[in-house]
């Protein structure tokens, strides 16, 4: 094999190894016509663009971004909590916070280590050096920037954001008016320089009094601000104006419903005066604010008592959905209309938190195969196209989920057929147009333009090379063992070595019939061995290098070159 030879299939394989990759360039989308549904639409008017003065010195802006950014004013200086989703997004903000203040930043905080809330930070903290606060877990979940799920979360979350849809499609993200996420903006993201792991942290920053409060809830590492002489709470992602994302579609681990009532009742029993979301417009008046987290965290504690309830008597997840609705006096809150999370999906994350996946029905243990089950329910239609005649006369008779249901089992049989694709596709849509939750109505239309061949969602590459310092080289590897292709590798036993003489770490990666075992020491024999500086590592692995050339210029080798692509090349699909 000639080296220019060596170079091209290198080029090919290496791209099995990228963690983040460009999204595939598509043609610009015709607009959606598409209907909406009206409590939806109205519900963009929470989103106006505008800051918000709350008081004297706490000032939110609005409507800049999917999440909001809040300015606390003192006597010298001023704290920024929060910093929006870009550097781009962040700009916006600042500008318009200059025209309250030209006082220095002294701190920042994150209340979750959420993207949209962090982004910002080197736009919010310019040239004052400010100290970044955050609970102690922030910094765990921040530096997990490659994560082993990253590729399908990320297409997740363009669906659930509605991010990639044209005109006529977004109405709204629920919680703010967009997500403005993709290559064309700027991440500045800051590392948190002093965090806590107690129950609270105080603080006086500027003159400002500032108590931090563990608050678990949307995320583990979730904290509220409470501001004891202007009775200011800002509740971060734990309150918002729609029923709470207890699951997120886009994917999520378990979010620990119970834990989430209890951090509502620790701000409830403060008694504010005013409450600033992070996303959302503030709510004032001490009245008004208890009796909405008491809704709150009732609509919170019932779906989840009742859920568990049920399964204790032995329903399965499908079956607590039906039951689960929540009651009236609550369903009409105009804090707990479902615009962002819904209860339908919240039943079944709570099923899965505590039970798992099996909802309890011996029929579900070993399914049949999905082509299988497809054959007979065409065997019971009466072949593929009385299936299909049965799919159109769904959506002509707008009975969209059972059209989605049919057309879901002949793809199973037909994959390529665009008669069926578009069958679906406009299902999705009439589905997606009545949806009241922004999250269902993007997915939904989003998903509409992928099944019509219309869209490609691939991978944003990490647009800033500097961003590189926080990712880990474990997490490369980690990402590498589930590449591994069991077609190429279930015959193959290999060790191989990694050194990264500048940070002292090594891996072993040994690949042994089908299974890549990782570990983080040098292994004692390996067939093939590379030495590289752990940048250049990165910078491979991440696309900002070429790979072929780094191996021929960058990396000490042990072992043939042939050996080592040949290596690589496991982890290489061909599809």
């Amino acid at each position: 094999m000639n080296k220019s030879t060596i170079k091209a299939y290198l080029a090919v394989i290496a791209t099995g190894l990228i963690l983040f990759t460009a999204c595939a360039e598509d043609e610009p989308l015709e607009p959606l016509l598409v209907g909406s549904n009206p409590d939806l639409a109205a519900h963009s008017a929470e989103f106006k663009q505008e800051v918000i003065k709350v008081t004297d010195g706490v000032y939110v802006a609005v409507g800049f971004g999917l999440a909001n950014s809040v300015l606390l004013e003192g006597d010298d200086g001023v704290v920024i909590v929060d910093t929006m989703e870009s550097v781009e997004a962040a700009i916006a903000v600042k500008e318009a916070f200059s025209k309250i203040t030209s006082k220095p930043v002294k701190a920042i905080i994150y209340t979750h280590y959420h993207s949209d809330h962090t982004n910002g930070a080197t736009v919010m903290a310019g040239d004052d050096n400010p100290d970044i606060y955050s609970h102690a877990a922030t910094s765990y979940y921040m530096d997990r920037i490659a994560t082993i799920t990253r590729e399908t979360t990320y297409r997740r979350a363009m669906r659930q954001f509605g991010t990639l849809l044209p005109e006529g499609g977004l109405i709204n993200a629920g919680i703010g008016p967009r997500l403005e996420f993709d290559e064309s903006k700027t991440l500045g993201l800051l590392v948190p320089t002093k965090t806590f792991s107690e129950d609270h942290l105080d603080l006086e920053i500027a003159g400002l009094k500032l108590i931090l409060f563990y608050a678990p809830g949307e995320t583990p590492d979730q904290i509220f601000i409470w501001m004891p002489e202007k009775k200011v709470l800002l509740p971060a992602d734990n309150f918002y104006k729609s029923f709470p994302n207890l699951y997120a579609i886009r994917g999520t681990a378990y979010r620990d419903v119970k834990l989430w009532v209890d951090s509502i009742d620790k701000m409830r029993a403060l008694k504010p005066g005013y409450l600033v979301p992070q996303h959302t417009r503030p709510v004032t008046g001490a009245e008004e604010i208890y009796q909405t987290l008491t809704n709150y965290r009732d609509a919170i504690q019932f779906v989840h008592d009742q859920t568990i309830r049920l399964m204790n008597k032995g329903l399965t997840p499908l079956e607590i959905v039906e039951r689960v609705k929540l009651p009236p006096h609550l369903a009409r809150q105009p804090y707990l209309h479902e615009y962002y999370g819904t209860v339908p999906w919240s039943v079944r994350a709570i099923f899965d938190g505590y039970l798992g996946w099996f909802g309890g029905n011996a029929t579900d243990l070993f399914p049949l195969p999905l082509k299988e089950r497809a054959r007979h329910f065409a065997d019971l239609a009466g072949g593929e196209q009385a299936l299909l005649d049965r799919a159109k006369q769904a959506v002509a008779g707008e009975d969209y989920q059972w059209a989605l249901e049919l057309t879901d089992q002949l793809l199973q049989l037909n994959p390529e057929s665009m008669e069926v694709r578009k069958l679906k596709a406009s299902a999705l849509k009439a589905l997606g147009s009545r949806q009241i939750a922004a999250t269902a109505r993007n997915y939904y239309l989003t998903q509409a333009l992928e099944v019509e061949g219309k869209l490609h969602i691939g991978m944003m590459k990490i647009p800033d090379k500097s961003l590189l310092k926080k990712l880990q080289v474990g997490d490369i590897f980690n990402a590498m063992a589930v590449k591994l292709i069991p077609e190429k590798s279930i015959d193959v036993d290999i060790v191989a070595g990694f050194r990264f003489p500048d940070t002292g770490e090594a891996f072993t990666v040994h690949v042994r019939r089908g299974v890549a075992e990782i570990q983080p020491q040098f292994p004692e024999n390996p067939d093939i061995s590379l030495t590289v500086d752990s940048t250049v590592w990165k910078e491979v692995a991440t696309g900002f290098r070429n790979p072929a050339l780094a191996l021929i210029k960058d990396v000490d080798k042990e072992g043939g070159t042939l050996e080592i692509i040949k290596f690589l090349s496991l982890f290489k699909s061909d599809d």
